[in-house]
């Protein structure tokens, strides 16, 4: 992918410069907002190994056919690509390969979008097998798409004695022949790696153990609050996409008497590619078969009503949307102390809940807070209890779902 190609022409020592641009069409809705700031392109960026040095907002009421952001801020771009001597030019929207063509010839540097920049960014940080066959399918099929280039090798070849292609096929059609066999070997090798894993989840289930998944955006402390549950050393960091293989544990309530089977999935984000939703759909079956989710949030997040919604929307996609939940607000110890609950379980009224509450737990997976809680709470779905919590904290209220006060009769909840 292009971006690769940045990063390979910088020397070791130096990440890539890079320039961020976004464009607003003016059609977004309340809960999916333009990113003004680009902050998120940028972590984005970042995770990748690029170094934004500028960003450039552009409003359109649609794409250009040519050149996605059209000539004029294509050329304002240029400028900024030689003053700040740019290796990589990123973009917050998906753009076609021949609007990527096109732009790379006029700005002078490789062009990527944030589609490339996710696939890259997975293609890194997968660790295991079945996570590596996962990325190189959807990378795969991401380039099948790209094979408009401006590379010279895709000219016309000649015919004759022993030419695979025999009689003027085209190079590109070599190339797309190659990736279509790529892609059809890995779908088999994918198959069989799936095949165990089902195994194992079958094999859970016939020995009765209640299956919990955390889920939720990318970067909401997910792999931290997994590693405070259970002792374990899963990898965790403050960057985006820190984990994409499945682990799962188990995990022993005292509440319960019992122990459950605890499983920490890869994160969701804004406009995650298809292709890469349906290539981890069978690391994400974890979360889908789950017997209960608990949904990860930043609750220091300016935009985490957003990012709610997202994972919501991703659930639904591949079929875990009726799963039960557990919002668990993570990142308490980031809050200012004025900003904290005064509670510390209550529950929220969700769009798609049918009426039911679902039970939210104000925890910090880092110093603790609110894991005994959370426990509880864990204990009570395992037992299919009557959810208790205490009176709502109203500052928590969050603008994007319907909040009801929970009945004073907890059976009633």
């Amino acid at each position: 992918m292009s971006s690769t190609s940045t990063h390979t022409a910088t020397p070791p020592s130096e990440a890539a410069r890079a320039i961020l641009v976004g464009v607003d069409f003016g059609r977004h809705s309340a809960k999916q907002g333009f990113d003004e700031s680009l902050d998120e392109l940028a972590l984005l960026a970042e995770s990748a190994g690029d170094t934004p040095v500028a960003k450039v907002i552009a409003r359109r009421p649609s794409p250009d056919a040519a050149l996605f952001v059209g000539s004029g801020k294509a050329d304002e771009i240029k400028l900024l690509v030689q003053a700040h001597q740019a290796h990589t030019v990123l973009f917050d929207q998906a753009i076609s390969p021949a609007q990527q063509r096109n732009l790379e010839r006029v700005l002078g540097v490789p062009v990527a979008d944030r589609t490339a920049l996710i696939l890259e960014i997975f293609a890194a940080r997968a660790q295991s097998h079945e996570g590596k066959l996962q990325v190189e399918l959807a990378r795969l099929q991401y380039l099948a798409t790209r094979l408009v280039r401006r590379w010279s090798h895709l000219e016309r070849q000649s015919g004759g004695i022993g030419m695979r292609g025999g009689p003027g096929e085209a190079q590109i059609e070599l190339d797309r022949r190659m990736i279509d066999d790529r892609i059809k070997k890995t779908k088999e090798r994918l198959k069989q790696v799936q095949k165990q894993r089902s195994t194992q989840r079958r094999s859970r289930s016939r020995n009765g153990v209640f299956k919990v998944s955390l889920v939720g955006y990318t970067n909401a402390g997910k792999s931290t609050l997994f590693n405070a549950l259970t002792k374990a050393r899963a990898y965790a960091a403050d960057q985006l996409f820190a984990t994409l293989d499945t682990t799962t544990r188990s995990l022993y309530l005292e509440q319960a008497g019992a122990s459950v089977s605890l499983s920490d999935t890869v994160g969701f984000i804004r406009d995650l590619p298809h292709k890469l939703v349906e290539a981890f759909r069978a690391t994400l079956q974890e979360a889908a078969d789950a017997d209960l989710l608990l949904h990860v949030v930043d609750a220091a997040s300016p935009v985490l009503d957003e990012q709610m919604t997202e994972v919501e929307r991703v659930l639904e996609e591949i079929g875990a949307g009726g799963v039960p939940q557990i919002l668990v607000y993570n990142k308490q110890d980031l809050l200012p102390e004025d900003q904290r609950p005064r509670v510390a379980v209550d529950a929220l009224l969700r769009n798609d809940a049918a009426g039911e509450p679902t039970p939210r737990v104000f925890v910090s997976a880092v110093d603790g807070t609110g894991l005994g809680e959370l426990r509880e709470l864990i204990a009570q779905a395992m037992k299919a209890e009557p959810l208790t919590y205490e009176e709502r904290d109203p500052r928590f209220d969050a603008s994007a779902l319907e909040v009801e006060p929970p009945s004073s009769d907890p059976s009633q909840a």
